[in-house]
């Protein structure tokens, strides 16, 4: 079998598993009572990220190809990002993030703050000095704990405000009572390790991929890894889309990216060759940027909430989404490719 044809059997497996995840995700928010907000940042988050987890623990030790990791990890942060644009592309009534909770904000501002700590481990190598003497750098401590302050914060405001829904009679609309619990566990664990086995797979055809193209770790991990295993987000993203359920779709994206940034953390802790910032390409600044950029987009139009599209089917800040992410692959392949 070769190599295109291994990617696109491991693409097609994320895809069919993660296809289902949507759905589970929705009858796991009604069972819970903990809603979609919720559900969408911790548990279809979390499983639709196994492919990035899997993919980054196995580049940095069977494979050993950090920069496979790094460019996953922050590649599937802007294409997560990108499918903010992609969504609203398709969303008629208006721009998607003018239809969506703001109490998304929250998890928004949490990305940019541990976004930028990788961005600070890249620019820095603080493993080097204050007398550091751990195999992994101190970033990776800062990010963990600001990520389990974000899941509690978030936790508590969703908990707030599905408090005042229910008091003023807001209460959610049942649709699943006859869905046993075992079946909701059941799907979740089925679906949840065959994206994990997949995304086991992916780096080694990343590299063997490199290896044939020439393109270079930095450019395949942040365009056909990352692409590939980002898969289940596009998929349960649009699916949430077709069940009325935007702000789970909008959940998913940026709780992908909170948990994006631990996943890079771990990654760090599995490589024991020295802190991974120090070890990956400074290349991988450009997809760091980017993505700080194009959340803050995210939050403005999140602020603002235009009412209609002033250019089309699309918005300003959909249409800039799209826009970073293309210039943002421009820059890696670039530079990636005209590196020594």
């Amino acid at each position: 079998m070769s190599v295109w044809a291994e990617w696109t059997v491991c693409a097609t497996m994320i895809l069919i598993s993660g296809s289902l995840l949507s759905r589970y995700a929705d009858m796991a928010a009604e069972k819970t009572g903990m809603g979609r907000t919720w559900i969408g940042i911790i548990l279809l988050a979390t499983m639709t990220s196994l492919p990035e987890m899997a993919t980054g623990l196995s580049a940095v030790t069977a494979a050993r190809a950090p920069d496979l990791a790094a460019g996953d990890v922050l590649g599937s942060c802007v294409f997560n990002l990108m499918l903010i644009g992609l969504i609203d592309l398709f969303h008629r009534p208006g721009p998607i993030l003018s239809r969506v909770d703001q109490g998304h904000i929250l998890s928004a501002g949490f990305g940019v703050l541990l976004i930028g700590m990788v961005a600070w481990g890249l620019l820095i190598p603080f493993d080097r000095f204050a007398g550091w003497r751990l195999w992994f750098g101190p970033t990776s401590l800062l990010i963990l704990l600001l990520y389990a302050v974000a899941v509690g914060r978030v936790f508590q405001f969703e908990k707030d405000r599905m408090a005042r829904d229910a008091k003023g009679g807001k209460g959610p609309l049942l649709q699943y009572q006859d869905i046993p619990a075992a079946h909701l566990c059941r799907g979740i664990a089925l679906h949840g390790a065959v994206i994990v086995a997949a995304g086991i797979w992916l780096p080694f055809i990343g590299g063997r991929i490199s290896t044939i193209t020439g393109w270079g770790d930095t450019f395949v991990g942040n365009l056909l890894v990352a692409a590939a295993t980002s898969l289940p987000e596009i998929v349960t993203s649009f699916a949430a889309m077709r069940l009325g359920a935007p702000d789970l779709a909008i959940a998913n994206l940026f709780g992908s990216n909170l948990f994006n940034m631990a996943i890079l953390a771990l990654d760090d802790l599995a490589f024991v060759e020295g802190a991974l910032l120090s070890h990956v390409s400074t290349f991988h600044l450009f997809s760091a940027v980017a993505a700080l950029m194009m959340t803050g987009i995210a939050i403005t139009g999140l602020i603002y909430r235009t009412q209609r599209k002033r250019w089309g089917p699309v918005s300003w800040d959909g249409a800039a989404l799209i826009i970073l992410y293309l210039l943002n692959l421009l820059f890696v392949f670039s530079s990636g490719n005209s590196s020594p």
